[in-house]
């Protein structure tokens, strides 16, 4: 017993065809993109796609990569920013491979994402031909979802499956990955329904008839319910939360955010605010968050310290803790003598709050109004956990920039220093901004600097693979045209995916990478003195500098097409920093500390 096929079965298309008329049914507009021989019919697909034959409308854009790990790292980016998946397209396994690093990234920041990877054509498998490899081994190291798509059965609801595998309602829990993989032998690619027995068919699961498009169907409208109502069992839950918030003594409780609650869209991130304020708890966010919003009018988050006895030290403060859409924070590296768990406290004293199993903005809607939060007013009674307009002014100086609309002064000639950098871009970022942050050590002090901004969308590196933040940016600015972008970039993991600039010239992407130029893995000689090793040998020294020779990343970026400039002072950054702010397409400045 077979049910109906997805729609996109019935058209005499070819599986490439199905599959992408499937994912633009599923709400998918872009594909970032770096195919090969396998994926060629995905993209003939595309232009026929785009020639108006889904029975959604609209197109799927296609943006090139000219490096894997751009596109996973723009698909990371956009799905932070988007709230919905991208397709990636990827060329066999060492086409996934390439983009590992950012699939890893997309994992831990919870990222919706879909990829689609083609393989060897089912007859030549047995071939083992030079690019042949394991691609769902690959696939499942950083995805929730792996699927090889085989002859008979519905293609458009393997890809509808996928992409219900990306929602929050089928996460597994708080951090847990929202990749899913599609792969897609050649052959499956180019033949057409009809053209092997049972191609297009909805495969049968149980007794019922229910085919995977129907249970994803289901899948998805199960979450939408789940959005308008909270259950009682979750009810009761919060109930017994708050009543723990209420009987800790004041300072002793902390809210532990991330994922879904630090967003200010749905009013998750609001009510957190409104229960600090009630209760008088410290709200923490992670070290190394997906996406936080931050600025005048949103809550004060502490960020954790990243460093574990640091953090260890923070969280010992706390006699109550609760965990609202975060994993429970472990060290990210097992030093000598160290612990894995940053949290002591029993789990009696620790609440988990995750956005999978739950509609997280009613759950802390719910929290705020039985702690008392429903009479907190920002600025008025809030005891401090909304920030209030405090936008940094530039370093001291008297000389007014022309190029900046705010009219600030700079002090000619001032020396560029990492926190003079950082107070720069706080001073002069404009509303509504999109900060990629891959600073590493030069953009500590950012943090306090744009506490009161206008609001803005602070984006970091997740998972700790470095690379992220030229992609990001790209995501980010498919995702918002009509945000400015600011990329804080380390100059030792900007050569990780520089690739990604290329790209953003393209695509004329309103990008602004700032380039914290050091000259050193400067991260490197930091863990170098916490491990109480050597640091001034020969081969410390070689492998943490790369200032010999001194890469040149005006040259660079010119050479992507992008618009650079070098700063050596406080006025200059600021000048140019204004003028990229006012112009069309991507930018960049190699700020030399």
């Amino acid at each position: 017993m077979t049910s109906a096929a997805h729609p996109a079965a019935a058209k005499g298309l070819n599986g490439a065809e199905q599959l992408l008329h499937a994912a633009l049914d599923a709400g998918i507009e872009v594909c970032f993109a770096n195919p090969g021989t396998s994926e060629m019919h995905f993209v003939a697909a595309i232009d026929s796609l785009n020639s108006g034959s889904s029975s959604r409308g609209g197109s799927l854009r296609p943006v090139l990569g000219l490096h894997e790990t751009v596109c996973s790292g723009a698909a990371d980016g956009y799905g932070r920013m988007a709230r919905k998946p991208a397709l990636t397209l990827l060329h066999l396994g060492p086409g996934l491979a390439n983009a590992l690093t950012n699939l890893h990234n997309a994992k831990r920041a919870g990222t919706p994402l879909v990829n689609l990877v083609g393989d060897m054509a089912t007859w030549h498998k047995a071939a083992d031909a030079l690019l042949d490899s394991d691609i769902p081994a690959l696939a499942a190291s950083v995805g929730r979802h792996t699927h090889t798509c085989r002859r008979g059965e519905d293609l458009g609801a393997a890809m509808a499956a996928a992409v219900a595998a990306t929602t929050e309602g089928a996460s597994a829990g708080a951090g847990s990955s929202r990749v899913a993989t599609l792969i897609v032998p050649h052959d499956l690619a180019w033949e057409r329904e009809g053209t092997a027995p049972g191609y297009g068919a909805g495969t049968c699961i149980d007794g019922s008839g229910s085919s995977q498009a129907a249970a994803a169907a289901n899948e998805v409208s199960a979450l939408h319910l789940s959005e308008q109502q909270l259950p009682p069992g979750a009810q009761c839950f919060v109930r017994e939360a708050a009543a723990a918030l209420r009987a800790c003594p004041a300072g002793k409780a902390a809210l532990y955010i991330g994922g879904r609650a630090a967003l200010a869209e749905g009013g998750a991130l609001l009510s957190c605010g409104h229960i600090a304020a009630a209760t008088g708890a410290t709200m923490l966010c992670e070290a190394l968050f997906a996406r936080l919003d931050r600025g005048e009018g949103l809550p004060d988050v502490q960020r954790l310290p990243y460093f574990p006895q640091d953090a260890a030290a923070e969280l010992g403060k706390y006699q109550v803790l609760l965990l609202l859409d975060a994993r429970r924070p472990v060290a990210n590296f097992g030093y000598e003598g160290g612990s894995s768990q940053l949290v002591a406290l029993p789990d009696e004293a620790v609440w988990e709050f995750d956005s999978g199993a739950v509609n997280l903005p009613a759950a802390l809607r719910l929290l705020a109004e039985e702690v008392g939060g429903g009479g907190i007013t920002p600025q008025v009674n809030c005891r401090g956990a909304f920030c209030s307009a405090a936008r940094p002014p530039l370093p001291k100086g008297e000389r007014p920039l022309a190029a900046c609309p705010r009219r600030c002064t700079m002090q000619a000639g001032g020396p560029l220093s990492a926190a003079a950098l950082c107070q720069t871009v706080a001073a002069l970022q404009p509303a509504g901004a999109i900060v990629v942050d891959e600073s590493l050590t030069s953009g500590g002090a950012y943090w306090a600097a744009s506490r009161g901004c206008p609001q803005f969308s602070h984006l970091t590196l997740t998972g700790g693979a470095i690379g992220a933040g030229i992609p990001l940016a790209v995501g980010a600015a498919v995702a918002c045209p009509d945000r400015a972008v600011i990329n804080l970039q380390a100059d030792g993991s900007g050569m990780y995916s520089l690739q990604g600039l290329w790209t953003q010239a393209r695509e004329q992407l309103h990008v602004v990478t700032i380039i914290c130029a050091n000259r050193g893995y400067s991260i490197l000689r930091v863990e170098l003195a916490k491990q109480r090793l050597p640091g001034g040998g020969k081969a410390a020294r070689s492998l943490t500098d790369i200032g010999s020779p001194a890469l040149d990343w005006v040259a660079l970026a010119q050479g992507m097409g992008v618009a650079g400039s070098r700063a050596a002072t406080c006025e200059e950054l600021a000048a140019q920093l204004a003028a990229a702010l006012e112009r069309a397409g991507p930018s960049l400045i190699e700020a030399v500390l």
